[in-house]
């Protein structure tokens, strides 16, 4: 399953995203990754949460990005839960139908692997493709 919390800009999709990925390590019994474009947020995370710099890593594209994700998901069958802050920078993102494809292959994935991915994205609800508007958990 994939979810999504929208909204611009510091409106709190971060601040949100961690309260959701430090409840929800309490409630899994595998393992919990968060991706971010730094390390930021390293001391707000429980230490049972895998963080990810995507900056440590030279991704260009969208299509880099989702076989990283793969490659994640493949070194750790663990892996129940990916939250990815900043979705649309650190998947070097930057058209509608962009996001569309990848939230589409991102459900292709869940359904193989057994796990669920929440993104935050920074545009607002309206600014979404219709397809990807039903993920929405909140829009901020």
């Amino acid at each position: 399953m994939v979810e999504i919390i929208s909204g611009e800009k510091g409106k709190g999709k971060t601040k949100y995203l961690l309260e959701k990925v430090n409840n929800d390590i309490k409630k899994v019994d595998g393992s919990v990754v968060y991706i971010d474009k730094n390390t930021k947020h390293m001391y707000e995370l429980d230490s049972k949460i895998r963080l990810i710099n995507m900056g440590d890593y030279p991704i260009d594209s969208t299509d880099e990005f989702l076989g990283f994700l793969s490659g994640v998901l493949s070194q750790n069958s663990d892996i129940q839960e990916v939250f990815l802050d900043s979705f649309l920078t650190v998947s070097k993102i930057d058209t509608t139908e962009g996001f569309s494809n990848a939230v589409d292959k991102l459900d292709k994935v869940c359904d193989m692997f057994d796990v669920k991915f929440v993104l935050s994205v920074s545009k607002n609800e309206k600014d979404l493709p219709e397809e990807t508007k039903g993920k929405i958990i909140i829009s901020l």
